[in-house]
């Protein structure tokens, strides 16, 4: 079975001179057993240390670690360390219970029993082992400690953080917050008890999160579990600015973490503060220039900041360059989007397509990589290869819209001319999937000119005769104008002169004179200054 640590609280009377050490305590007591061993074993065996407590606390994390052996080792250098302090016997009587040996996990308590102060603390932490092992077969060993936690000190934070501990494991959220809570009403100075109650809320309601932990900073401003804790829940109400000024304050405490640095420049930069991001990040890797994540964020800062321009393509071919040198630096979408960006910028579009094709191989479902993949054939003038990258990121796209399609359609045609000599087969492919595209966008935005006028643009492009050319366009045309007559704009001129331009000839053709001067006097509202194109359309009879 996974052993389930006992959570004990702080012991009684207790005086923790190392501030690191009452730091790791604190972590270990919000369930945070990494981050507590490391700040445990910075302070293990220095001066003010109190190693009977730090060994307690290591052996509890051995055994959420399912390190028994690990444990009682422990659990013997802290009874070494300290034969009076009671909570290490508490601890190798745990080993016992998990060995099956109930009679040696007794003579264990006793012998924490004889050195123990009338301590409602003691109790809960002697129940927690009992309940670390089963709950279940123990029950009544549990109970009965708990009752005398009570009846030393019935306002004892806990037995409350036990006991929201043990409704948490049930699901009964609501009673265990409500637990949570009475744990730090009667104790302002249980830690555990604050951070555990924002956990429980910082995903579903963070703003109870942060009103919790703010009350845990007013009455200790120098928490660094409290610092961290808080900005976690302003990062996960999206508060990147508030989160960015309290991982700030964080990362200033001794006790912060190394690695959390690197999260503080990632916050920077969600927040907005580019400058300030980008200046902590080159800080970073002056301290360690093989620091990958500060080189990330010191190029995805800089990036935003139009002082830093002139810098960003070498900056760019740096942190690519790291990345393919070692398999354990790893890219985020961001950072493929942006590196790929500066060499199509650079014109250097076969390392822009390596970029983006790396980045669609590693992470296949997101679609931005072929968007921007499609643009960059486009920009470098393949149009069958812009349309195949676009057909990819609409399959990747959960519901694509009107604008979605037009733009697969425009790929898709100028892709079908493309190969129209050269490969007449796969042009006709191109034309199919353009129709196909601008049905789909007429299904959505039916009053919309454009996709008739597709319809016309493919039916000129499949006429076989000069003849058919003529013509070929001029139903679907028809209907097109209509729709943008009833919804003029200005934006639309290219694609008005040239259905009124080809409506016009087509009457001419006609031999319906009146008809072509309308249309072609249509044109002319989108081109008045064309001198020649009026002198042309007034000498008509």
């Amino acid at each position: 079975m996974k052993f389930r640590p006992i959570l004990a609280a702080c012991f009684a009377g207790i005086a923790f001179s190392a501030a690191a050490q009452t730091d790791g305590v604190e972590y270990y007591k919000a369930d945070q057993f990494g981050n507590a061993k490391e700040l445990l074993l910075r302070t293990a065996d220095k001066p003010g240390t109190d190693m009977a407590v730090t060994d307690y606390y290591l052996g509890l994390i051995a055994l959420e670690e399912e390190k028994p052996a690990e444990a009682r080792s422990y659990f013997e250098k802290g009874v070494q360390a300290d034969a009076q302090n009671p909570y290490n016997y508490v601890g190798l009587a745990q080993i016992a219970l998990l060995n099956g040996d109930t009679k040696g996990a007794e003579a264990q308590i006793k012998l924490a029993e004889k050195v123990a102060k009338k301590d409602a603390s003691f109790q809960v932490a002697v129940a927690r082992a009992y309940y670390g092992v089963d709950p279940v077969a123990y029950a009544k060993e549990i109970d009965k400690r708990i009752e005398k936690a009570r009846k030393i000190d019935m306002k004892n934070a806990d037995i409350y953080i036990f006991e929201g501990d043990a409704l948490k494991d049930k699901k009964d959220w609501g009673g265990a917050a409500a637990k949570y809570e009475m744990a730090a009403n009667y104790d302002n100075t249980a830690t555990g008890a604050y951070v555990k109650y924002a956990n429980l809320f910082t995903q579903v309601n963070p703003e109870y999160a942060v009103d919790m932990l703010n009350s845990l900073l007013a009455l200790n401003p120098t928490s660094a579990l409290g610092q961290r804790e808080i900005a976690n829940a302003y990062y996960n109400k999206k508060d990147f600015a508030n989160a960015a000024q309290k991982y700030g304050e964080y990362v200033q405490n001794p006790a912060h973490f190394k690695q959390d640095e690197d999260r503080y420049a990632f916050l920077l930069f969600y927040g907005g503060d580019f400058q300030k991001g980008y200046d902590y990040a080159t800080n970073l890797l002056k301290a360690n220039p093989s620091n990958f994540t500060a080189q990330r964020y010191q190029f995805m800062n800089a990036a935003q900041l139009e002082s830093m321009r002139d810098q960003l393509l070498p900056m760019a071919e740096a942190l690519y360059a790291a990345h393919k040198a070692n398999p354990a630096n790893r890219f985020a979408a961001i950072d493929y989007n942006l590196i790929s960006d500066e060499f199509k910028a650079a014109k250097r579009y076969d390392e822009a397509v390596s970029v983006l094709q790396e980045a669609i191989d590693q992470m296949p479902d997101q679609a931005s990589f072929n968007k921007n993949l499609a643009f960059l054939y486009a920009s470098m003038n393949q149009i069958a290869n812009a349309a195949d990258a676009y057909h990819g990121y609409l399959d990747k796209t959960d519901e694509p819209g009107y604008n979605d399609f037009v733009q697969q359609a425009t790929f898709s045609y100028y892709a079908g001319v493309e190969n129209k000599t050269a490969d007449p087969a796969k042009s006709d492919k191109y034309f199919d999937d353009t129709l196909a595209f601008v049905q789909k966008a007429s299904d959505i935005l039916p009053t919309n000119y454009k996709p008739k006028k597709f319809v016309g643009d493919v039916a000129k492009q499949r006429a076989t005769t000069d003849e058919q050319v003529k013509s070929a366009a001029a139903p679907a045309y028809l209907e097109a104008v209509t729709l943008l007559e009833a919804k003029p704009d200005a934006r639309y001129t290219a694609d008005a002169k040239d259905m009124y331009n080809y409506l016009g000839n087509y009457y001419l053709d006609k031999k319906d004179v009146a008809k072509a001067k309308e249309y072609f006097n249509k044109y002319l509202e989108y081109d008045p200054n064309n001198e020649a194109y009026r002198k042309f359309v007034e000498g008509l009879k």
